[in-house]
């Protein structure tokens, strides 16, 4: 019997893993595999060299397994080894922020975690959610008890998506789906296919003592592309991104690179 496996970058502690489970719960059974703790900005690392201990918690009711890894570990792990039955479906998300334009897709944990299993064939979405005005205010509610029935709206529409999409089958060749959400976000909320854009930021890190530097994630997003149809202007204009990856480039056309070897 095959089962979902729902997964995060967040942690296990994060409110919206038991929403987004029991939002999945109609359509087989879900299990859940997420890291102890949040790992934001790890991308698909996995673990190569250290132990990763796994151990059953459980949350606002649900059961589910704690690895102390990466999102991409939990994922492989979930697929392979903590669970008798095969994954049929992953489900990364709901993660706060937005996880749209190529420089945040590149490293965001939550689309690691989907891009893990659709390497290994399964189907896979990574969804995110964010208030583009207020985000930091936003970001620090949503880890609130309060925030409870906004998780509950975004997983029930992140399991409407779902649905949608598989309904229609998922598209051959694609790796995963990224679903970008603005915080406003309904299950009437009008969906656009998108493409990535190209973006890039400047300084990470901050020096906190002589040769000592943290991340201050200060450095503003800039936009190198064409805006229209993409991820960022879609959720700019209160939609829902919906962007279909696939990892494996079918090959571009480089004049000036063929000519070095050629």
């Amino acid at each position: 019997m095959s089962f979902i496996l729902v997964t995060n970058d967040d942690g296990v502690d994060s409110l919206s893993l038991p929403a987004l489970a029991r939002a999945l719960g109609h359509r087989a059974t879900v299990r859940v595999a997420a890291p102890a703790v949040e790992r934001s900005w790890i991308g698909k690392a996995i673990s190569r060299f250290d132990e990763v201990p796994v151990k059953e918690v459980e949350r606002d009711g649900i059961a589910m397994m704690s690895v102390a890894g990466y999102p991409a570990d939990a994922v492989q792990l979930g697929m392979y080894n903590l669970f008798d039955d095969e994954a049929e479906l992953v489900v990364s998300g709901v993660n706060i922020g937005a996880n749209f334009g190529a420089a945040y897709y590149a490293g965001s944990g939550t689309v690691g975690a989907a891009l893990e299993a659709g390497i290994a064939g399964v189907a896979a979405f990574a969804f995110s959610v964010v208030n583009v005005g207020h985000f930091k205010e936003w970001a620090a509610h949503m880890r609130t008890p309060e925030s409870i029935p906004d998780w509950e709206r975004y997983a029930a529409v992140s399991a409407v998506i779902v649905d949608e999409v598989m309904a229609a089958g998922y598209p051959e060749g694609i790796n995963i789906i990224t679903v970008n959400m603005p915080a406003e976000v309904t299950v009437d909320t009008r969906r656009r296919v998108t493409h990535i854009a190209d973006t890039s930021y400047g300084q990470l890190f901050k020096e906190q003592s002589p040769g000592i530097y943290r991340h201050d994630w200060t450095s503003d997003m800039h936009v190198t592309d064409r805006m229209w149809g993409s991820d960022i202007q879609a959720v700019a204009d209160g939609q829902i991104s919906i962007t279909p990856v696939r990892i494996a480039a079918a090959g571009i056309d480089s004049p000036s690179l063929r000519d070095v070897w050629d």
